[in-house]
């Protein structure tokens, strides 16, 4: 391989990771979404549209060859295309829909996780990374939600205290006052599994921000103070 070419292949890798953020604003917008969206099949298409265009951007961002992430890319693509058609058409029902969607959204993490990994392994901490593990977090509280979703029709009856309907967007929700440790108090669970699953979350939730949010941000900082002392005195001065 001549030196241009392979300066072309690292221009191509460096490209695929900066979609981390990319990744990061998908996932904020379905959660958004799903919050406000109400219990229709156009949203749930939409919502499964936006999973799944997360997922494509993660894989498109991962370290794969380029052969491969291509590959991959239109695969999830052409699912995508099809789940969205059949939940918009009313030929997938609302439980079908659901696992579609639950589906794109536990294969995201997975994805990311193994890129980030070998991303901090070449380059150190950087922004890209930060934004990868911050749209992790977000996935796990939309997969406590998909968990929340499928005790509650296990269980039966009423799931949370004091509440009548809820719907998608109520248990996304409170799944994220307990992710964030906020607990307003309008819902809560009266299920063994429901205060299980919350006590998990979390957990998670603060572990996760601990352990790892807290050592990213860390070295992601202590980075940029190196770079900044190790920068000459002329240059700090400009």
């Amino acid at each position: 391989m001549t030196a241009s070419a392979a300066n072309t292949s690292g221009v191509v890798r460096d490209a695929a990771q900066l979609r981390y953020g990319a990744v990061f604003v998908v996932v904020l917008t379905q959660l958004l979404f799903q919050v406000l969206a109400p219990d229709a099949s156009w949203a749930r298409a939409v919502a499964v549209g936006l999973a799944a265009g997360a997922l494509m951007v993660a894989v498109a961002t991962s370290r794969a060859t380029s052969s491969v992430r291509r590959f991959r890319t239109v695969l999830v693509g052409l699912l995508a295309v099809i789940a969205v058609g059949g939940i918009a058409s009313g030929a997938f029902s609302a439980t079908v829909a659901f696992a579609i969607g639950t589906l794109f959204l536990a294969a995201t993490p997975v994805v990311i996780v193994g890129a980030l990994f070998r991303l901090t392994m070449k380059q150190g901490v950087t922004a890209q990374v930060v934004a990868g593990a911050l749209a992790i977090y977000l996935l796990i509280g939309l997969l406590f939600a998909s968990a929340l979703n499928v005790a509650a029709h296990v269980e039966g009856g009423s799931f949370f205290s004091g509440s009548g309907t809820v719907t998608n967007g109520d248990r996304v929700y409170y799944s994220f006052t307990v992710l964030t440790t906020t607990g307003f108090g309008d819902y809560t669970t009266t299920r063994p599994v429901g205060h299980a699953l919350a006590v998990l979350e979390m957990l998670t939730g603060q572990l996760y921000l601990v352990t790892v949010i807290g050592i990213l941000i860390g070295n992601f900082a202590g980075r940029r103070i190196e770079r900044g002392h190790s920068k000459p005195l002329s240059d700090r001065r400009e």
